[in-house]
């Protein structure tokens, strides 16, 4: 396995070889284990497999947040060993933005509801720092979970818009044994914390169940349990949306996402499960 830091050192990457990419922050745990495996079986047959780690700034909404954001290159780079990665990108900040950026990618309809009410400019900063990885590296397909719902539409949005030659792989949602979404932000939760954040999809399960048709009826089903079993969730939205085009949906007559985002403790937390119809 190599380690590279700088983009020049990645002409070594092999044209003739596929090339899959696994796009992180750091923080790596049993999902972004998932998202390698992925990743790892589509290079098995001569393929190069990158995990990129970079705590990319222009994504975050306050320097609070950036700061408190967990670094653990050492176990990180333990992870990637296991896993079979070929190569770990680890630009630095000078690296990937040797200039304060006068361009940024935007995108300007999937990005506005849901988490882009609460986080303005957080999604241009994952398009732009998207957009350089993907001209950095070059890969044939980059995989991203399904958790980041509305960020993996985004994504899959821009490959169409700016004609990438890059198949997007979306990959299940990783959940601990209480089904609690798998994130770097979990380790933030106590032990008391995590047992309510289990709540959630068990709050959303019973959504994707639900034979009710209005979108209304089938939320308030959804709040009513977090309400009901947990004082200490405080809901910041959770919407039903058509899963492609993330409109919110009156009536559910067609395949849906019911998506939440929530704080517990001081730690917002965010889930979504595809509802069928």
């Amino acid at each position: 396995m190599k380690i590279i830091r700088t983009i020049k050192e990645l002409s070594i990457l092999e044209k003739s070889k596929p090339v899959i990419l696994v796009p992180t922050m750091g923080a790596l745990h049993d999902g972004h284990r998932k998202l390698i495996k992925e990743g790892k079986s589509l290079s098995s047959n001569r393929g190069t497999l990158v995990v990129s780690i970079y705590v990319n700034p222009i994504q975050f909404n306050s320097e609070e947040d950036l700061d408190k954001y967990p670094r653990t290159f050492n176990e990180d780079s333990k992870v990637c060993d296991e896993e079979g990665v070929d190569i770990i990108f680890l630009p630095t900040d000078s690296e990937m933005y040797p200039d304060q950026p006068l361009t940024k990618v935007t995108e300007n309809t999937l990005s506005k509801e849901l988490c882009g009410l609460k986080r303005p400019g957080h999604f241009d900063g994952v398009c732009t720092v998207v957009t350089k990885l993907f001209n950095i590296i070059k890969p044939n397909t980059a995989v991203f979970g399904k958790k980041d719902y509305q960020q993996l539409s985004i994504i899959k949005q821009l490959v169409t818009d700016l004609n990438y030659a890059i198949e997007i792989l979306p990959v299940e949602t990783h959940r601990e044994p209480n089904g609690l979404a798998m994130s770097s932000r979990n380790q933030h939760l106590n032990l008391e914390e995590k047992e309510k954040a289990a709540t959630i999809y068990k709050a959303l399960c019973a959504m994707a169940e639900s034979k009710k048709t209005v979108s209304q009826e089938i939320i308030e089903l959804g709040r009513s349990i977090i309400e009901k079993e947990s004082q200490t969730i405080k809901i910041e939205y959770l919407e039903i949306v058509d899963r492609t085009r993330l409109d919110k949906l009156d009536i559910v007559d067609k395949p849906a996402l019911a998506a939440i985002a929530v704080i517990v403790g001081k730690t917002r937390l965010i889930d979504n499960i595809e509802i069928d119809r």
